[in-house]
């Protein structure tokens, strides 16, 4: 059983019997947020990209709970700068962890921290393919809609995939739609959505405009959990 928990905006916790893992952890100054920072004891975090509201707060998690964070090579590099403990990965990569398979997949976007130096550039951005208990979880990071989510659908049986719809940054509501399609998880849950008025959607619509006879739309508020037990 694997069970997947939204924390607002981007932000997943993946719990299994193997461990606790956390994506994307923005919390602080993440108006979606309903736990804090300090309550969080990952022992694994994935980061898709160096942007603030995607790294959040994955440093400083990760020093305290003693994380490995998993990013692409270049943030990977970065974050091991304030002494956290990372493992380097790029685009087309896999590597087996002890809570299961990792693979890294092309993301549309940017990447970069900015912190005292200015702006820092911290490579490729990324998606992530996660294998759990058996179980294949997509979250797309911050992407535009790309032909070969059609080749992800292909090569994996999804049971849940994880998607932008805010638009302005991302993939909208009729992109992340056809996104779907190509994609064809059993559930799909959108995200990167209503953080701030730029990227304000109504998930209803979104979930109107997908099959529920192949994928089902699952649409969860900040604390939420979606348990993958089937």
């Amino acid at each position: 059983m694997v069970k997947l928990t939204f924390l607002g905006h981007s932000a997943f916790m993946l719990e299994s019997p193997k461990g606790i893992i956390l994506i994307d952890p923005f919390i602080s100054g993440n108006p979606q947020a309903t736990c804090k920072a300090d309550d969080l004891n990952p022992q694994w975090i994935l980061v898709t990209h160096g942007h603030g509201d995607h790294l959040g707060d994955a440093i400083s998690i990760a020093k305290r709970s003693d994380a490995l964070l998993i990013a692409p090579f270049e943030l990977a590099s970065y974050v091991q700068k304030s002494g956290v403990n990372a493992h380097p990965m790029h685009i087309g990569g896999g590597h087996a962890f002890p809570f299961g398979k990792v693979k890294l997949t092309p993301a549309l976007h940017g990447s970069a921290v900015e912190d005292e130096h200015g702006m820092v550039y911290t490579g490729q951005p990324c998606g992530f393919l996660v294998e759990l208990e058996g179980k294949w979880i997509y979250h797309a990071g911050d992407t535009a809609l790309f032909g070969d989510m059609e080749l992800i659908g292909k090569r994996y049986n999804l049971d849940v995939a994880l998607l932008p719809i805010g638009d302005n940054f991302t993939m909208g509501p009729d992109d992340a739609a056809y996104a779907v399609k190509l994609l064809k998880p059993k559930v799909v849950i959108p995200m990167h959505y209503n953080t701030w008025e730029l990227i304000a959607q109504d998930p209803l619509k979104f979930a109107e405009k997908i099959d529920p006879k192949i994928t089902r739309t699952v649409i969860l508020k900040s604390g939420e959990s979606y348990t993958i037990d089937q």
